[in-house]
């Protein structure tokens, strides 16, 4: 019991941070304000101090703005203003005080556990007060049982936003890792046609000067390279995987994805500009997000015929469109192949943008800058 206790104090606040008030928060001030004043103009004959009471109330009302980012403070403040009333003038409560349910759900989903112990003892506290001022056992059974599942709500949200962003984390790590095999790919190729010159150089060194020289331009041009593409990803980390033996894909592999896929979906793919110039390591980003965007349209788009893919490469960089013409049921968030995407591209230093085009469909919109690249 006392290293649940502990585990329990020991909680940290709730992932990801909450925001810090937004316009749902002003609407249920205005709404809460409201319903008191106009409770108390048709309750006013039947309420003993009806103007204390929607005083009080509207006093404690601005307390909701903050009941994400200081949850312990404003349950205390909202309770402990309240509690004179429930004491001394149980008959002056009004129904519209009901609002103040949301602070417990608050204090659940956001608090941390210290905040959470705590604030537990006072709605527990404030529990007890009720029933001692001369309410029943069944309201104290009652308002225990609506207190419960207000928190068992909130520890629910929490845990399904913090499973949430453990998953889009994961899949960050994986696109991290992704680009670290490219690279690997990339830097062993350079180092391998390094060790290559290098052996063939000493060799040819006693009887033939010139050819060791070349061997030498050669051996700098590679490094510059190599030291080129490490430089251009080095926020990138390894997590210790093996990489694939299978050559990094180009952009002359995006061909693969063209044709007409089960159901009558045709995938046409047009790359443009100047293929040739754009690194390996870019060129197997550029691949990854398309085969993605186009997997996604397959997966997820409804009544699909077409997915164009166009890829063009210029002076600025690599710009990526792919769009379909199918039904897309629109989600609140982002999935984690989206989530992938943007992550992959912004560790290139570049952009991902996906949503619904702006004639239909679906449309998935990326660029590589050039920046930063090796030649």
């Amino acid at each position: 019991m006392i290293g649940l206790l502990r585990s329990a104090w020991n909680l940290p606040s709730a992932v990801p941070l909450p925001p810090r008030r937004v316009w749902r928060d002003w609407a249920l001030v205005a709404i809460v304000a409201a319903c008191a004043i106009t409770e108390v103009l048709i309750r006013a004959a039947e309420l003993p101090r009806p103007l204390l009471s929607v005083v009080i109330l509207l006093a404690v009302t601005p307390a909701f703005l903050w009941r994400r980012t200081k949850p312990l403070l404003m349950l205390v403040i909202v309770f402990v203003a309240m509690a004179p009333i429930e004491v001394f003038l149980p008959d002056s409560i009004l129904y519209t005080g009901v609002v103040a349910i949301v602070l417990p759900y608050a204090l659940f989903r956001w608090a941390s556990g210290r905040e959470l112990v705590i604030g537990s003892c006072v709605i527990l506290g404030s529990l007890g007060l009720s029933f001692i001022r001369g309410g029943g056992l069944d309201d104290l059974i009652g308002g225990f049982a609506l207190l419960l599942s207000v928190a068992i709500l909130g520890m629910a949200f929490r845990y399904r936003a913090s499973s949430r962003q453990r998953q889009l984390e994961r899949i960050k790590v994986l696109e991290r890792e992704g680009l670290a095999r490219d690279l690997h790919d990339t830097v062993a190729h350079h180092v391998s046609a390094i060790a290559i010159r290098a052996q063939a150089g000493l060799a040819m060194a006693a009887h033939d000067p010139d050819a060791a020289t070349a061997a030498l331009e050669v051996i700098e041009a590679e490094a510059a390279k190599t030291l080129g593409e490490m430089r251009s990803m080095v926020r990138v980390l390894r997590q210790g995987e093996s990489a694939d033996l299978a050559p990094s894909p180009r952009l002359a592999d995006l061909e693969q994805l063209a044709g007409t896929r089960p159901g009558s979906a045709t995938v046409a793919v047009r790359v443009g500009g100047d293929a040739e110039s754009v690194p390996p390591t870019v060129a197997a980003a550029v691949y990854r997000l398309v085969q993605e965007s186009v997997t996604n349209a397959l997966r997820h788009a409804r009544k699909v015929t077409r997915i164009d893919v166009t890829v063009q490469a210029d002076a600025g960089g690599v710009q990526i469109a792919v769009a379909n013409d199918g039904e897309v049921a629109l989600s609140a968030t982002p999935g984690y192949g989206i989530t992938g995407m943007i992550e992959r591209a912004a560790l290139l230093g570049g952009t991902c943008q996906a949503g619904p085009a702006p004639g239909g469909g679906w449309r998935v919109i990326a660029v590589l800058p050039r920046v930063g690249w090796t030649s």
